[in-house]
């Protein structure tokens, strides 16, 4: 059996722990080891900036220069179509959303907050617009859910915040 937490090992003759097992299990576990050292920034700024990329370009599509285009009334009146809130209202809160979160996603500022609106509206297209889309609702509610679950990383304004916090 492939033991990947511990490592198996002999004491040689000269008292230095000698790894034992085949080449297979010392390849594997060298490979999840090295794999185990990627730094958490380095995961949490991808997981910040694919999907704050993916709502900014929506948002982006929604407006001509700071006003909202009649398409995107449109989409949100027969498209979109979501129940309880007034299409309008629905436009210019969801324009608002995926220009404003992905910024703070982004530069790191509020991180958690922004990944779990990001989140909400994610859930709400994923249930009320396109049903169908779950692979990809899903990928980017993955991204979001890691934000939320762990931070943002060392790379951002939140950990800078944070650190003089503590110093001060």
């Amino acid at each position: 059996m492939i033991e990947t937490i511990t490592e198996k090992t002999a004491t040689r003759s000269d008292g230095e722990a000698k790894p034992t097992g085949s080449t297979a299990e010392r390849l594997v576990r060298w490979s999840i080891a090295t794999m185990e050292r990627t730094p958490w920034w380095l995961v949490a700024f991808a997981a910040r900036i694919f999907p704050a990329a993916v709502f900014w370009q929506s948002g982006r599509t929604k407006v001509d220069g700071f006003a909202l285009k009649d398409s995107t009334f449109f989409l949100f009146e027969y498209e979109y179509a979501l129940p309880v809130i007034d299409p309008a209202l629905a436009a210019y809160l969801a324009t608002i959303a995926e220009h404003a979160l992905p910024v703070l996603l982004v530069i790191g500022l509020a991180t958690r907050y922004a990944a779990l609106g990001l989140l909400i509206m994610t859930a709400t297209i994923q249930i009320f617009v396109y049903p169908e889309a779950w692979v990809t609702h899903g990928l980017w509610a993955v991204a979001l859910l890691v934000v939320v679950a762990r931070g943002p990383g060392a790379l951002s304004l939140d950990a800078l915040i944070a650190r003089r916090w503590r110093a001060g």
